[in-house]
């Protein structure tokens, strides 16, 4: 890669003009469907929306790629039910299974980041014949070594933080969303979030995630009953992540049986694809192709 293109930042699509809706079991789900042939499908995590792919789509588009970006239960405008257990990843996983069945797909190149690619690497172990080829972005494989060191620990204080429900939302709206503006460090679409989170509802959906998936566990069962991902694997980890180690994106290989390949992209904050859009899309194309 050039250092024109690592610079350059592609257009990005009118998400909205892109967007359909599809009707399943657990509500309407706005999905953003855009291009021809073989799909890619993007899932976000948290505390985005399908609008976290505007400057994937129009390149994967135009390299002859369908592109689907749902937004994900509890997030943008997709349902948001109260129950914390509702946001369980095998409940996420039905919601994109019963999605791509309802828009006709029955296999994707699966693309996904922070608690989209934990549901990525269920859904990639889990429906192996729906999942041809999986990207991990940010997030490593569930239950490998790397996310049991002192160092992610540390960085995974939130977890525990986002369990205390009621004071988590108190703290984190107080001051004008003061913690939640340090917490973020102003990257990603701050604004956005910050629009999206103030709805009714929202930002408790939100921290269901981490309620109904990451709540303590003793030892003997933190992380246990994930299988092994058979198709190959792409992990993408950045150097500015506050969040994640390297060594949790590294540790993947322990949960992968297919090819493994792993990139590191630098300069770029936990939300690689707004920060180094160009040199993302790059390894997306090649390795998707």
């Amino acid at each position: 890669m050039s250092p024109d293109s690592q610079a350059e930042t592609p257009p990005p699509i009118d998400v909205e003009d892109a967007t359909n809706t599809v009707e399943i079991d657990s509500g309407s789900f706005p999905v953003l469907d855009h291009g021809e042939g073989p799909v890619v499908l993007l899932l976000h995590g948290f505390p985005d929306s399908r609008h976290l792919w505007r400057y994937q789509v129009p390149a994967l588009a135009d390299a002859g790629f369908r592109v689907v970006a749902p937004d994900m239960r509890g997030f943008g405008n997709a349902p948001r039910p109260e129950p914390v257990e509702a946001y369980t990843l095998p409940n996420a996983v039905g919601d994109v299974l019963s999605i791509l069945e309802a828009v006709g797909i029955g296999e994707v190149r699966l693309v996904g980041h922070d608690f989209g690619a934990a549901v990525a690497w269920l859904l990639a172990a889990t429906a192996p014949d729906t999942v041809e080829r999986l990207v991990a972005l940010s997030v490593g494989a569930p239950g490998n070594s790397g996310a049991r060191t002192l160092e992610q620990r540390e960085r995974s204080w939130y977890f525990y933080f986002f369990q205390f429900e009621g004071v988590a939302e108190a703290w984190l709206r107080h001051d004008d969303w003061r913690l939640f503006r340090a917490w973020t460090r102003g990257d990603g679409d701050l604004e956005r979030y910050l629009q999206d989170l103030s709805r009714p509802g929202a930002l408790a959906a939100g921290l269901g995630w981490y309620r109904a998936n990451v709540r303590p566990e003793p030892p003997d069962e933190s992380g246990a009953g994930y299988p092994s991902v058979t198709c190959p694997v792409l992990g993408v980890w950045s150097d500015g992540d506050h969040y994640l180690t390297e060594g949790h994106m590294r540790g993947s290989t322990e949960k992968v049986d297919g090819p493994w390949r792993y990139e590191r992209v630098a300069d770029a904050s936990h939300w690689m694809m707004l920060d180094r859009p160009a040199e993302l899309n790059d390894l997306l194309l090649d390795f998707l192709a």
